[in-house]
């Protein structure tokens, strides 16, 4: 059994649905809408790159910080 991502417009969705359900080898359908991150936490991510681009100063470079991890 093979599982896709797909990503369509919002308003296509009942559309792509119903064409889905139609199809008698589709075994399940889920709508699933970015669970990796919440709106808090993205928030939280933009803040941050936002404290970032008006502090660069105050950042590290990956190449600073794999410099001190080898230390």
């Amino acid at each position: 059994m093979k599982t896709f991502t797909i990503t369509i417009p919002d308003n296509k969705e009942s559309i792509f649905v119903e064409m889905m359900k139609s199809i008698s080898f589709v075994k399940d359908i889920k709508s699933v809408s970015d669970p990796d991150i919440t709106e808090e936490q993205q928030k939280i991510v933009y803040a941050r790159i936002q404290r970032m681009e008006e502090n660069p100063e105050s950042c590290l470079s990956w190449e600073d910080i794999e410099r001190k991890i080898k230390l």
